[in-house]
């Protein structure tokens, strides 16, 4: 079995307010939708062409058996994705409510991801992977930091990219001390890297890509990119760093756009690896990866607004 890129991490439930606009606090009913941002990439991925796996734990539950059920629906490899009986599948309610900020409340007390372990690792599968995408949730605590470093390790001794999601969600991490920490473990691990600004103000003190990455940068890293949400991204190379503007849409929810977005930076790996050494082609690669993520935008919910490579495409070349 071999897969292009293998996504390590969480699969959960999201449940997001049927109004617009509206805090938690203020929500009167909400949809469910799979979620979890390693499985939002591994969908992402399979419909823009690519052929992805996916590792995780979810409950031996209605809502884990919906996850698996809507992973492999969409043509994602699911035959590493573990059920357990201990824990159930993790819920977060989520407002992208502009007021105030992406609003997350999560249920996982411990959730069924956080038990994923270094024996549910499918050790052929990741050595057979061109790239293996991890997030920095996997690393908050045991067994599923273990699980997730021996991947990393794994990935390493067959010299395949590994790609990190920052995804800081301070309300999981004991302390900000924890996090900052834990999410630098992230970045030192990874090969591809991808923040937003608010984590790279987190992890470096400054909003500015420029200033910020290069504080954080490490031998084995061949690019960073850091998401302004509407506006578009910064790239940073080793030797270059460039803003790629993003494509104006009708934004309904931006949950998942995030993870659109990396989805859409994977594919063009995928399919030019040494697009990472020529600035042109990273612009490129970045300019699909913004339009991927203003079309999740443009939809409602993390994987049901994930838009096909067609639908991409169109957007790029109309604009």
């Amino acid at each position: 079995m071999t897969c292009d890129v293998v996504c390590i991490g969480e699969a959960l439930i999201d449940f997001v307010p049927t109004e617009p606009d509206v805090a938690l606090s203020e929500a009167s009913s909400f949809r469910k939708a799979a979620g979890g941002a390693p499985a939002n990439v591994a969908v992402g991925l399979a419909r823009l062409g690519v052929a992805p796996a996916f590792i995780g734990m979810v409950g031996d539950d209605p809502f884990g058996e919906y996850l698996v059920r809507t992973l492999a629906a969409a043509g994602v490899e699911v035959t590493a994705m573990r059920r357990c009986s201990e824990s159930l599948t993790s819920l977060a309610f989520v407002s992208p409510a502009r007021d105030c900020g992406d609003d997350f409340l999560f249920y996982r007390q411990p959730g069924a991801d956080t038990l994923l372990s270094m024996k549910h690792i499918d050790e052929h599968l990741v050595s057979r992977a061109r790239i293996v995408h991890f997030g920095s949730i996997g690393l908050i605590g045991e067994p599923s930091r273990s699980a997730t470093l021996h991947a990393i390790h794994l990935a390493r001794q067959s010299r395949c990219r590994l790609s990190c999601d920052v995804n800081l969600r301070l309300r999981l991490w004991p302390g900000p001390d924890a996090a900052r920490a834990g999410l630098g473990l992230a970045i030192r691990n990874a090969n591809i890297v991808k923040l937003s600004d608010a984590e790279l103000e987190f992890v470096s003190g400054t909003r500015d890509p420029r200033i910020g990455l290069r504080e954080l940068w490490h031998d084995q890293l061949d690019l960073a990119v850091v998401t302004h949400g509407e506006n578009g991204c910064t790239w940073v190379s080793r030797d270059a760093a460039h803003y790629v503007e993003s494509f104006e849409v009708d934004s309904v929810d931006p949950t998942g756009a995030g993870d659109g977005f990396t989805a859409g930076l994977l594919a063009g790996i995928v399919a030019n690896p040494t697009c990472v050494n020529d600035p042109d082609e990273i612009s490129v690669a970045c300019r699909f990866a913004n339009a991927v993520g203003a079309l999740t935008a443009a939809g409602w919910g993390g994987i049901p607004a994930l838009p096909i490579r067609e639908d991409v495409e169109r957007l790029v070349s109309e604009s």
